[in-house]
């Protein structure tokens, strides 16, 4: 697996605590995770085959619950981890020139829920990783760990500085980018061809800055009825993906 890397999060120092069944029983199966230590309770902890160099606390739902936000459902398991190494861009697409699969960009989608629920339909749908700006995307952590179920752990996620040069360099690798927004006069289906497709899509509410769709090579809306304005952003990340991978 391509290697990411270390980012500031919630735990201690820089290292993120996780929770819940999905996202600690990944990050353990992950020989790329460095795993630090793990809390539980007995009964959570009966059911998971941990290697003894991993130090293992018992302790119970209240004091789980004091190691992780308020009211996030933690089913019994937090692990702290060290976070993952970092995923250049070219070594990405160098190792997809063969393939067809899906890229999705972000730009600047700072809500880790939405993040994490893009991670996780990014692995549904095969794609071949996710490009966010390094400084207007959330860091690794529990929260973008949890809503991707175990996403985190295998999808590749790259972080760059320039958007904009990120976009060229894909577009030189043979993707065709397809800017996602409700002002494009075509749908995402008349757009993408049988070309390897880039799906861009801009953070909440604001969409995507002008820039970003200069560096595109389409603009294209998903059909939706009047009833709604837009919707979500990972919500359309999945429908986009399921387009691409469907489309005959």
């Amino acid at each position: 697996m391509a290697k990411r890397g270390h980012r500031p999060s919630q735990g201690i120092g820089n290292r993120p605590r996780f929770w819940g069944r999905h996202a600690v029983i990944a990050a353990l199966a992950n020989p790329e995770r460095m795993v630090r230590k793990v809390w539980g309770t007995r009964e959570a902890l009966a059911s998971l085959d941990l290697p003894p160099v991993i130090p293992v606390t018992y302790a119970d739902v209240a004091d789980l619950g004091r190691l992780v936000p308020a009211d996030a459902p933690h089913q019994g398991l937090v692990a702290e981890v060290d976070p993952l190494e970092e995923v250049w861009l070219g070594d990405l697409l160098d190792q997809g020139r063969d393939d067809t699969r899906p890229l999705v960009v972000l730009d600047q989608v700072t809500d880790p829920h939405n993040v994490g629920a893009i991670l996780r339909s990014a692995a549904a749908f095969d794609a071949l990783g996710i490009v966010t700006q390094d400084r207007h995307a959330p860091p690794e952590s529990g929260t973008v760990a949890r809503s991707a179920s175990g996403a985190l752990e295998s999808v590749p996620w790259v972080r760059v500085v320039n958007l904009a040069r990120a976009l060229d360099e894909i577009g030189e690798a043979g993707f065709w980018r397809i800017g996602l927004t409700g002002h494009a006069p075509q749908t995402l289906a008349q757009a993408m061809g049988q070309q390897r497709v880039a799906i861009i899509l801009g953070a909440e509410g604001e969409g995507m800055r002008h820039n970003t769709e200069a560096h595109c090579d389409e603009l294209a809306r998903l059909p939706i009825s009047g009833k709604v304005e837009s919707l979500n952003v990972s919500n359309a990340a999945a429908i986009a993906l399921y387009a691409v991978v469907a489309r005959g």
